[in-house]
């Protein structure tokens, strides 16, 4: 949201874990039940278009229109004049770019769905919904995109977009892609793409005498203590935005990696950023170590938190998070670099009798990349224009560049 609208907030829109009524993309079937619907409001919406019977309905319809249907002026009337859109790569700033965004991703694959996996929402009209919407991109890359001439190739790869809605726009925007996995399928080599803009981005700021790079130290631990402890539950039974920010916390800002067995299942599966698959405690544990083998002193915040669903049916949970840390050890990123890194990550888990039992999640990980292999004397390549050529920038509902 931008700084002269204070009216909604990411807070006030999305605070909840038990929203009312109880509405699912789940319940309402084939894309084809959701597009012909003519029940009525299922929800109160006010100042949203009478076609429209609750905020996934919403959130599904107009990716479509706006994607599939190619009614990308729908813009104009589905986000604010002054949305922003966060992403790993710097904010964009305004409707016009997301509407630049667009034309050029679909340039790049005209043929391009989006399949909408899951919606996870909360809020109400009054205050805002805040939305978390997973889908899943397929397309021919048929046409140019930056980061190539057409390849012919068929992509797939996996976003979340999470987005605070009223009064019928989006006002601000979270999102995250799988850009490697989209890299790699195009033909590209991830890292050379990486260094390229990076260096880029490094050699116009250095034109301009720009130096905003600031970077203090990774609050995990104050001086030579432990990291905070959790705070104590303050409700009773199970409550499960406890629950999921109690075990990123002791997972992975404590290194407690045997906490693992309690919080999830033996079977537990996971998708993660740039295809990774993961079964059972171990392949998990594994993964972990890989991060902070590469970033020792890597802390996960949590930013926001909601759910659907209740202790006897399970909970569909969305995380928004943001990682950070200094590239000092060996492992999957190659040869320690010092470079600081940030990144945002997005986390949506089914859990069920009290563990969890099925995650995705993607972090941008060529913004990772990018941080890592800029020039030498440049902390990161993060922060960049909203109209720079950078390939990895683009928003969720209304612009997604491939």
């Amino acid at each position: 949201m931008a700084e002269s609208d204070k009216s909604v907030s990411e807070n006030e829109a999305g605070s909840g874990t038990e929203p009312e009524p109880e509405i699912t993309l789940q319940d309402k079937g084939d894309i084809g039940n959701i597009l012909s619907s003519t029940e009525g409001r299922q929800q109160s919406l006010g100042g949203f278009d009478d076609e429209f019977v609750d905020i996934v309905d919403y959130i599904i319809r107009i990716t479509h229109r706006i994607w599939e249907e190619k009614a990308i002026g729908l813009i104009y009337r589905y986000y604010k004049h002054n949305t922003v859109v966060h992403t790993s790569s710097g904010p964009i700033y305004g409707r016009d770019q997301v509407i630049t965004n667009t034309v050029q991703a679909l340039a790049a694959l005209p043929d391009r769905r989006l399949y909408g996996d899951d919606v996870v929402w909360a809020g109400n009209d009054e205050d805002g919904f805040y939305t978390s919407h997973r889908l899943t991109h397929v397309g021919h890359n048929t046409g140019h995109s930056a980061y190539g001439p057409p390849t012919g190739r068929k992509v797939v790869y996996q976003a979340i977009a999470d987005c605070v809605v009223k009064e019928n726009r989006i006002v601000e925007e979270w999102l995250v892609r799988d850009e490697v996995s989209l890299i790699r399928q195009l033909g590209f080599d991830e890292r050379e793409i990486a260094e390229r803009v990076a260096a880029r981005v490094a050699a116009r700021e250095a034109e301009m005498g720009i130096d905003n790079h600031l970077s203090g130290e990774v609050e995990r631990v104050v001086g030579q203590t432990t990291p905070k402890e959790m705070p104590a539950q303050t409700t009773e039974g199970f409550d499960v935005e406890y629950f999921v920010k109690r075990s990123f916390h002791e997972i992975w800002n404590w290194r407690l990696l045997n906490r693992v067995d309690a919080y999830y299942a033996e079977n537990y599966q996971a998708h993660i950023a740039s295809d990774r698959e993961i079964y059972g405690l171990g392949d998990f544990k594994t993964f972990v170590l890989s991060m902070l083998s590469a970033f020792p002193d890597a802390a996960i915040h949590v930013d926001h938190f909601c759910a659907l669903g209740n202790e006897d049916a399970g909970f569909r949970t969305a995380t928004r998070w943001t990682l950070m840390g200094t590239h000092r050890g060996p492992g999957i990123y190659g040869e320690p670099t010092g470079r600081r890194i940030r990144v945002m990550g997005m986390s949506h888990h089914l859990v069920q009798n009290g563990k969890f039992v099925q995650e995705w999640t993607l972090f941008d990980e060529f913004a990772l990349l990018k941080q890592l292999y800029a020039p030498a004397g440049e902390s990161s390549a993060t922060e960049v224009e909203a109209n720079d050529t950078d390939p990895a920038r683009g928003s969720g509902v209304g612009t997604r560049l491939g």
